[in-house]
């Protein structure tokens, strides 16, 4: 009866944190190029008991020999799912939607530890006032947007319009027709499963991605020099998020149905410990 319920408390555990995931993604789906994440699971330890005492007798079984006593399951990983969300024409020329899957702007976040490259889809640009002459290019909730060098990129203060060309560059034009050209900042994300949401439909490596043995070159690729080619992008246009609805309610109510059925058998194992202990 102890290993029921330890089975049982180990998954309805491991269900919660499933249906927190599910409930992020329901809260995100009005989220500007939010991407939704999907939970993987694994068994915990368990006994094998070879109870098979003359093998011959076997032969035709269909399942494997022996019988296996485990403690329940665990969340494995949540993985992002990076397919492309649909697009949604905004009319301004400071929304810029990526096309391509698995490429990400690069954000500077500065923390208390420091600064720190981060990554979003989010392409919803603003600019911000540096000085009288000079205006940073911002993200919604005011995260320096960097070229490809890691630079904030700024612009003089009599911008008159903006132009997205090829390969990622971003075209300022002045009030006096003169222009500036910029390379936005623009990676690939090879291994998505390292990345950790940092809060503001941000993404970025782990504090401990040295201890976890894969270099940050495998994780992702910096789109520099002929790379760019890779580069797609619309101007005037925002990502929605890849967030299905009735998908995300679909496995919330499977969720909620496990979850029932789990603490039903620690009801069920209670009740039969005190018949047992109710034995004279």
């Amino acid at each position: 009866m102890n290993r029921t319920m330890i089975t049982a408390q180990n998954t309805l555990t491991q269900l919660q944190k499933q249906m927190d995931i599910v409930s992020h993604n329901m809260a995100n789906i009005d989220t500007t190029g939010y991407k939704r994440r999907e939970a993987n699971f694994t068994d915990l330890l368990f006994q094998q008991f070879n109870n098979q005492t003359i093998p011959q007798l076997e032969v035709n079984r269909l399942t494997p020999n022996g019988i296996r006593q485990g403690v329940g399951a665990k969340l494995a990983q949540s993985q992002i799912v990076g397919s492309q969300g649909s697009l949604k024409n905004t009319e301004r020329s400071l929304d810029m939607a990526i096309t391509a899957e698995g490429q990400y702007f690069k954000v500077l976040e500065q923390g208390e530890n420091g600064s720190a490259v981060r990554y979003t889809r989010d392409g919803a640009f603003y600019l911000t006032p540096l000085s009288a002459n000079e205006n940073m290019l911002v993200t919604s909730n005011g995260y320096p947007i960097l070229d490809e060098n890691n630079n904030p990129i700024t612009f003089g203060s009599d911008v008159k319009d903006f132009a997205l060309q090829d390969q990622g560059r971003l075209l300022a034009t002045m009030n006096d027709g003169s222009t500036s050209a910029i390379n936005l900042g623009v990676v690939h994300i090879k291994k998505s499963q390292f990345l950790e949401q940092k809060g503001d439909n941000l993404l970025g490596l782990p504090e401990n991605i040295a201890e976890l043995n894969t270099p940050v070159e495998d994780v992702l690729t910096e789109l520099n020099g002929p790379l760019r080619n890779q580069i797609s992008m619309q101007q005037s246009a925002l990502e929605q998020s890849n967030v299905d609805m009735s998908k995300e309610m679909t496995e919330l109510i499977n969720l909620q149905r496990s979850y029932q059925f789990q603490s039903r058998s620690v009801s069920i194992a209670d009740q039969m410990m005190g018949l047992i202990n109710g034995i004279r």
